[in-house]
Parts: structure tokens; sequence; C-alpha cells
């Protein structure tokens, strides 16, 4: 290992740390207190993002629980650099979201279309003009609820002549405070997405004593845990295809659940392994690789996995993973060299681009490196990877970790559950597909 991969590693290690992360906080709450201000969380909602109409039902509950002060602020879709596959992710999201709520409690049924461009600039007219009124926090949902579901929004609601430039000043906010996506909230240095993530702002202010005396203990919305406890034998037939990336985080962190879903429902896993999306020419800029690299990392500590010691993989180091990923797989220890990769870039800071980090994961997959170093000069992985690339944007996905189960398929890691919900269904229906 060079010496700057070992520097940058130890780097990425402290950066990803609970030690950082606690200290940043304590450093927040001291100038808080300095300034006299009270708990102000910067929130970012996006009128045609579903993620931003699910969060927007949440947080008068949020409000109402904790002693916090929401500012409001409006915003436009994702850049394009942040947004490659628009049309697929619309599409996706609005499916996504409808499965989101239904867990959550939540109202949103896929439309099956994005809302016109008139309707949004509609709701986003009444949705400034409430901001002005200071009443968004509370209308914000049901102009969301008008607007998807296709129906008249409220006339009685003021409408705002300048929602652009309102929507403009939130990008340039949201920009400075280092997010791209609406359906976020800001608070004292840390990002949160959806309500997925809520849970840690909930979290974070019950430990500053903002929880206000009679509220509940139990966040507003849960993680579901994946896989419910248990062990099947083999169904047959019954297939996990999981489209993983050696380069991404998330499948870092999904790699030993899938496995265990697999196990608990006696299915077979499929490794349909991809290029990286910046090997793909798809952009990954800083703004949106920083927040990944911190979301993970919460995600590896609520999860007790060990994260942070990074060794970049991209590029040669990928290509040799992927080259050694078919013959460990025909030696039936697939998903434990994967594993073993994933572990080693993303936690051991090992470089996998040299030969002396690639033996040590070899070896950590329980295979032979003299066997597996001849496999190097195979270059037919390529081909595999591009099949699989192609079946995961057939699917309607282009992002990694995902994951198929018969007719259902879905990106990324916390929506294991959805794959252990059509498990289920599929085995109370006896026929695994």
């Amino acid at each position: 290992m060079s010496l700057k991969t070992a520097l940058l590693s130890r780097l990425a290690g402290y950066w990803t740390s609970q030690t950082r992360l606690k200290r940043g906080r304590s450093r927040a709450e001291k100038q808080r207190l300095a300034k006299g201000l009270p708990h102000r969380i910067d929130w970012f909602h996006d009128a045609a993002d579903p993620y931003s109409h699910l969060l927007a039902q949440l947080l008068p509950a949020l409000a109402a629980r904790y002693d916090v002060e929401i500012i409001a602020h409006l915003v436009n879709p994702p850049a394009d650099w942040a947004a490659p596959e628009r049309r697929q992710l619309d599409d996706y999201a609005r499916i996504d979201a409808a499965r989101l709520a239904a867990r959550g409690g939540l109202a949103f049924t896929d439309p099956g279309a994005q809302p016109t461009p008139a309707r949004i600039a509609d709701a986003e007219a009444a949705l400034a003009g409430a901001v002005a009124a200071g009443t968004v926090l509370e209308t914000a949902a049901a102009i969301g609820a008008a607007l998807w579901a296709g129906t008249a929004i409220d006339t009685a609601l003021p409408r705002a002549a300048d929602a652009a430039a309102i929507k403009t000043a939130g990008d340039a906010r949201r920009e400075t405070l280092g997010h791209y996506l609406g359906a976020t909230l800001h608070y004292g240095g840390e990002w949160v997405w959806g309500i997925d993530r809520l849970h840690y702002l909930e979290e974070r202010l019950a430990s500053l004593g903002a929880r206000r005396p009679g509220a509940p203990n139990a966040p507003l919305y849960t993680q579901p845990e994946v896989p419910a406890p248990g062990a099947a034998p083999r169904q047959p037939g019954l297939v996990i295809d999981w489209y993983p990336s050696f380069r991404s985080p998330y499948t870092y962190i999904a790699a030993d659940r899938v496995q265990a879903l697999a196990d608990a429902y006696g299915a077979e896993l499929r490794l349909r392994f991809v290029l990286p999306m910046v090997m793909r020419s798809l952009p990954v800029p800083p703004m949106k690789r920083n927040y990944i690299t911190l979301d993970v990392a919460r995600e590896a500590h609520r999860l007790e996995l060990p994260f942070g010691r990074i060794a970049d993989p991209v590029g040669r180091p990928v290509e040799r993973g992927y080259a050694l990923l078919p013959w460990a797989i025909a030696q039936g220890r697939g998903h434990d060299y994967a594993t073993a990769f994933l572990r080693g870039v993303f936690a051991q800071g090992i470089d996998a681009g040299s030969d002396g980090g690639l033996r040590r994961i070899v070896e950590a997959a329980g295979l032979d490196w003299a066997t597996a170093k001849p496999q190097l000069g195979n270059d037919g992985w390529r081909t595999e990877a591009e099949a699989n690339r192609r079946e995961m944007m057939a699917l309607g996905l282009w992002g990694v970790p995902s994951f198929r189960v018969g007719d259902v398929a879905v990106w990324g890691q916390d929506r294991l559950w959805v794959i252990e919900a059509e498990l289920q269904r599929l085995a109370a229906l006896g026929s695994p597909r």
C-alpha cells in the first residue's frame, strides 16, 4: 500500500468516526447556546418530489414533539448531475414512496405519472404563499395531497407571484449547507434525508433535552429490521438477484443482510455485479460523495458494522476485483469474496489495486491466491457486468445496491424489507418464482 493510500484511509477513518461526529455536535450546541438561538432546523421541500410530500406529513408531529424552530425553503428538483436518469428516478420515486407511505402509515398513492407543470407551478405558488404567511408547516401536506391526487388545491390559500425566486434562494441555501435533494433537513451541521433518516434527528434532539414533556419516545418512523429471525431449507426456484458495485459503500452495508435474508427464506442469492456509476460515465460530484459517505457511516454504526478506513477502489482496483468475481462464484465463494472485498476497501483500508492487498481479500474469503492470481488476466467479466447493467436498467433501476425477487425490484440497502415482504408472500403461496 502506498503512503498516500494509507494516509487518506486514516483521514477517512477519522472523518467518518463517532469521535468526530460527537465533537461536531458538541461544538454546534455550544455555538447555539452562546448565540441564544433555538433548535433551528432548515427544511428543504420540493413540491414535485413524493419523498418531500411524505416528510411534510410528519413535520407537524416533529414540531409538536420537540422544542424546535423549522425554517422552510422551497427548492427545485435536483440538478442533472444528481439525477442522471431523471425519468426513471421520477417513476421509481413514486413507486417507492407509495410503499414507504404504506409502511409508515402515511398517505400517498402513485398516480402513474408526474403532475403537470401547470399543477406543480400552482402548488409551488401556494407553498410560497404559505411560507410568506408562516403557515407552510400546517398546509404543505394538504397542498401536496391535492397535487398528487389531481384535485384542486385550495383556492382560499394565497398564491405568491415570486415562487421561482423563492426556490432559487432555497437552492442557494441548500448548496451553501452542502446538499442537493429535496425532502432534506439540516440541523447543527448534519443532514437527514426523508422519513428513513428522521429518527437520527429525533435521537439528537432528545439527547439535547429538546423533547417536550409528555412527548412519545418512539420515533415517528422506524426502519424495519431485516431479516426476520430464523432459517429455512433451500426452496427450489426462489432467487434473490443482487446488483452490487464494488465501489458502493451502501452495497457493503447491505452485503451481510442480503445473505442473511436469503438464508432465512431458503433463497438462492445471485450476484449481478455492475460497474460503479462513475465508471459508467455517471457523475458523482464531491457534494454527493461526501453526503453518501457520512450517511453510510451513520447507518454502519447503527448496524454495528466497521466502516471508515476507506481505500477508494475506483478504476483499476474494481476491475481487478471483478476479474476474480466470476471465478469466486464458480468456487462457491462469490458472496464471501464480495464481502471480503467490500469490507477490505471500506473498513480496513486495503488497497485492492495492489497484489498484496488483493491477496489479503482473496484469502479472507477462504480462497487460494496462487489459483486466483492467473484469473486477473481474464476480461470476460466486462461482458457479464454490462449484461447485468442492462438487466438492472430494464427493471427501472440504475443505482446500487438493487435487489429483485420475482416481479419486485427495489433500490437501496434500506429497502430490503420490501424484498422480505415479497419472499413472505411467495412462501405463503407455496410457489416461489
